[in-house]
């Protein structure tokens, strides 16, 4: 049974990822984090009722009562980096759903992770829509180099443009075989073309009743493809979590993409 702690446990995601834990066969809770809701029991914070475990303010007391396989972070971009130092430096592996780490701070945390003998998984998506998507357009980037990229949110988002928007503009840029044609448009209004990624554009919508989509247009000679993904509910990403919690127990080091452990 793999032991999983789950990090902001009282959030939108993080009830959906111990509801799921719960449920997943192979997986249980070993605890909970979250300052928002210390001292309460997790069962009765998550809605399946009261089940004895009680959420913890942080992870250094977290881990004073039951030291887990696997911690789980869906947290916040300001609190992520220190979250992940601390747990990695102990030796416990971690799944990161959290976005906000550069690549200079994954690098670091691969190294402290290769120190201790832990593995992690840096994932913008768990989607497995989404990570199709990206790897579909990478593939396609080969021979349609002019694309921009549309991700639209809910608008309590913390961050613009999207993890996964970034992600697959790196992705495409990398699979470039020859430069797209220039972007001959002038902007009457400062900001309107969007911003750009890796030399793609990235457009950002934030409105309520969002939760997670992505479209990615290609344009070429007399023709346009579009792909769009759409994720409606945030129980789409758990299939992704649960795999991660359990891939990462023998996927060794600490990788950036949930395609590292779908193949």
């Amino acid at each position: 049974m793999i032991e999983v702690l789950v990090n902001g446990a009282s959030g939108r995601m993080g009830s959906e990822v111990v509801r799921s834990v719960m449920a997943e066969e192979g997986l249980a809770i070993a605890g909970a984090v979250d300052p928002a809701a210390a001292g309460k029991d997790l069962g009765e914070v998550v809605g399946i009722g009261h089940n004895g475990i009680t959420i913890s303010p942080n992870l250094e007391e977290a881990f004073k009562v039951k030291k887990p396989d696997v911690v789980v972070d869906f947290t916040s971009p300001k609190v992520i980096y220190e979250n992940a130092k601390f747990v990695l430096s102990h030796g416990v592996n971690m799944v990161i759903g959290t976005t906000g780490l550069t690549a200079d701070q994954r690098k670091e945390l691969s190294e402290i992770a290769n120190k201790s003998g832990a593995n992690g998984l840096v994932a913008p998506n768990f989607s497995l829509g989404a990570v199709l998507l990206m790897k579909v357009s990478a593939e396609i980037s080969k021979y349609m180099p002019n694309a921009e990229i549309i991700e639209l949110h809910h608008n309590h988002k913390y961050d613009a443009p999207s993890g996964t928007a970034k992600l697959t503009a790196e992705k495409m840029a990398a699979a470039r075989t020859k430069a797209p044609e220039p972007d001959e448009t002038k902007e009457s209004l400062p900001g309107v073309r969007g911003g750009k990624y890796e030399g793609i554009t990235i457009h950002s919508v934030r409105l309520p009743g969002y939760v997670a989509h992505q479209e990615v247009l290609f344009g070429g000679y007399g023709e346009i493809l579009t792909l769009r993904h759409d994720s409606l509910d945030r129980k789409s990403f758990m299939p992704g979590v649960m795999l991660a919690c359990k891939k990462c127990m023998t996927v060794k080091g600490f990788v950036y993409g949930l395609e590292n452990y779908l193949e």
